[in-house]
């Protein structure tokens, strides 16, 4: 059976999933759907609680806020159907719907590295330049900071959709993946992808790096900046305004950097898969916990938050 661009919209992909064993589908439904539910709620929580709390109307919440928006569609382009394939039989997905998933992870998830990076410069103007804090970091240029993250994410987007949606797909149609990921995928064509490849890896390097590199360039400044600070207690409250945003940026980067910049000879099924769960389950459950257990300002406006319930 080929399976052509003519003919595409009417045939389907296998996803695999996590794991074939039929013994394992039910407890993986149930961590993954608990997984899911701490996500969307966490999340939520801490939009409420920004929303809520008039002291947390800053610049950093309102990144804080959006990526938390972000993590929750992020995580509903594929867990959701995750999930379904787990209780399912067929494990099937569209081509069209395959693309469709492909689209909005890539978008949504590109959309997460920029507000990254503008949380990075937020922190770099507070703690480098704090006097012209509030000309600088404007909700003006918050809110143009945020429309360019969606713009340059959803074209990038595109751009890689696109070009699959030209490739064909003869053999096997079972993709080793729990969803519609670009490096699987690729592995099934049946089309010279050498030329898609350079041009997915050129620029992918630089819509990712160019956040990725925008945050290393902030943290370098700011911890030269920390430490001409005389103090101890000084250095330690500069540097504990940023300590969430660096575990959340670890984690994010770290397993996106193993999955995405190899060459597509070096994949590997299993442990892009272990890598590619970190980022899109596991990351966005903890972001809420990583910004509140240590924050002081989260906890208040969770405190608001919760006696507003009760009231």
């Amino acid at each position: 059976m080929e399976m052509k661009n003519s003919s595409s919209s009417t045939s389907d992909f296998i996803l695999l999933g996590l794991s074939s064993n039929p013994h394992l589908q039910k407890p993986l439904f149930a961590i993954f759907f608990v997984m899911y539910l701490v996500t969307v709620v966490g999340n939520v929580l801490i939009i409420l609680a920004i929303r809520s709390d008039s002291r947390l109307h800053t610049p950093m919440y309102f990144f804080l806020s959006n990526l938390s928006f972000m993590d929750i569609c992020f995580t509903t382009v594929i867990v959701p159907k995750m999930l379904a394939n787990l209780l399912s039989e067929t494990k099937t997905i569209s081509y069209v719907g395959c693309l469709v998933q492909m689209y909005f992870f890539m978008a949504l998830g590109n959309t997460d590295s920029y507000l990254l990076a503008s949380m990075a410069i937020d922190r770099l103007v507070a703690i480098c330049n704090p006097f012209h804090y509030e000309v600088v970091i404007s909700p003006q240029r918050c809110l143009l900071m945020l429309i360019g993250s969606c713009t340059i994410s959803h074209l990038h987007a595109l751009l890689r959709v696109l070009l699959m949606s030209r490739l064909s797909f003869c053999a096997s149609h079972v993709i080793k993946h729990f969803f519609c990921d670009t490096q699987p995928v690729l592995k099934l064509s049946c089309s010279d992808t050498s030329s898609s490849q350079i041009v997915v890896m050129t620029e992918t390097l630089a819509v990712i790096a160019t956040p990725f590199l925008c945050i290393l360039f902030s943290y370098l400044r700011i911890v030269i900046t920390v430490l001409k600070i005389p103090s101890a207690a000084g250095k330690w409250k500069a540097f504990s305004t940023c300590g969430s945003h660096l575990t959340v940026v670890a984690l994010f980067y770290g397993s996106i950097i193993y999955v995405y910049f190899r060459p597509l000879s070096m994949y590997s099924v299993v442990k892009d898969r272990v890598a590619t769960v970190m980022y899109t389950v596991v990351t966005p459950m903890l972001n809420p916990f990583i910004y509140s257990l240590r924050n002081k300002d989260m906890k208040r406006g969770l405190g608001k938050l919760r006696n507003k319930i009760h009231s």
